[in-house]
């Protein structure tokens, strides 16, 4: 720095800022050693607020207008005063002033699906892109939690976390509004005001304010947008008979022009084939011949299971058999049998289903 600057440092300053970008959210006046002198002009204009740290602390918070400052350096005195720092005086005061204007048009946007499970299509997975405005509203509390010393704070240093913000909301107000897709276009702007009142209290603490968020599109994937494409379509088409009179009658309007050209017999039978099907096409349904129904016969109903018997014998069970197999097995009054539902092992005598299995048992030769 030469001796004429050093010179001209020595005088008060007229402190202000022309912002040449669209895009600087602060930026700190430049002063030689950070030394603004008592007396000093401060200008802040329409969309401008400025803040004065002053010893290392936040002094004052400024609104447009005009102000005069007062600091610990005085006009050449400070300089001469600060000797045993090398001519540099420990009383520092800076200047920063702050766009307050809206910084519209930011994009933000999905970078993956989100997966949701939609009322009429089941799981889909969307994505979401729109754009957004953002403003500094405490300037004390951006200088602090976002600046700290950076003489040049630009949007895209912020842009990102805010975006990170937005696409959080956007995945949970998808997964809770339990809102079908296909209605999700009269929901946008609802949507946009829920997410931006979702994101604010993050940024208060930044000092800064989300002024409107836009929701421009939520859209599926490529291959469902075409099966969308093709339902809709067939909606179109309407009555599908007639549709088919509208494309026979253009087929025969077709081959009309064109009466030289091709075999003569196979067109002759190609068009007979088609006056047949325009014919039938265009007959009103209420003319065309009923066909008879032919009642369906009642299928005989299914065979009622048989209960299945478990024996025991010589310390085994055997089974399961139906009950006319239980006196091939060896069934006699002390057996002991047992069934599904039945509380236990019985003896073949105690369970009346069973009385006329037994009457058909010899007596033993003992008895």
């Amino acid at each position: 720095m030469g001796i004429i600057d050093k010179i001209r440092c020595e005088f008060v300053d007229i402190i202000e800022w022309l912002d040449p970008t669209n895009d600087t959210m602060a930026y700190r006046f430049e002063r030689f050693q950070n030394e603004i002198k008592r007396g000093s002009k401060l200008t802040v204009r329409p969309g401008q607020m400025a803040v004065l740290v002053n010893e290392g602390r936040i002094a004052d918070v400024f609104a447009p207008g005009l102000y005069p400052l007062s600091t610990q350096n005085l006009p050449i005195l400070s300089t001469l005063m600060g000797w045993s720092y090398g001519f540099n005086s420990p009383f520092k005061a800076e200047v920063y002033f702050f766009s307050t204007r809206t910084f519209t048009n930011l994009k933000w946007g999905t970078s993956n699906p989100v997966i949701v499970r939609d009322p009429e299509l089941g799981p889909v997975r969307l994505r979401g892109y729109g754009t957004y405005g953002v403003r500094v509203a405490k300037p004390e509390e951006f200088l602090q939690q976002l600046i700290a010393t950076d003489g040049l704070f630009q949007v895209n240093e912020i842009s990102g976390q805010i975006r990170n913000l937005i696409v959080t909301q956007v995945a949970t107000w998808l997964g809770r509004s339990n809102i079908p897709l296909l209605d999700f276009a009269a929901h946008y702007s609802d949507m946009g005001e829920t997410i931006r009142a979702g994101i604010q209290p993050e940024l208060d603490r930044f000092g800064l304010e989300v002024t409107q968020l836009l929701i421009e599109n939520i859209s599926l994937p490529a291959e469902v947008e075409a099966a969308l494409d093709k339902r809709t379509s067939m909606g179109l088409l309407g009555d599908l008979q007639q549709y088919a009179q509208f494309q026979a009658a253009n087929a025969i309007e077709t081959a009309a022009k064109n009466p030289g050209g091709g075999n003569s017999p196979l067109e002759f039978g190609v068009g007979l084939a088609m006056g047949q099907q325009m014919v039938a096409a265009m007959q009103p349904k209420a003319l065309q011949p009923l066909q008879p129904v032919s009642q369906p016969q009642a299928a005989p109903p299914p065979p009622v299971p048989s209960t299945q018997w478990y024996l025991s014998r010589d310390g085994q069970n055997f089974g399961p058999f139906a009950a006319d197999q239980l006196l091939a097995q060896g069934l006699t009054a002390q057996s002991y049998i047992w069934r599904a539902g039945q509380d236990g092992w019985k003896r073949a005598i105690e369970l009346p289903e069973l009385a006329s299995l037994l009457a058909a048992v010899p007596p033993s030769p003992q008895s």
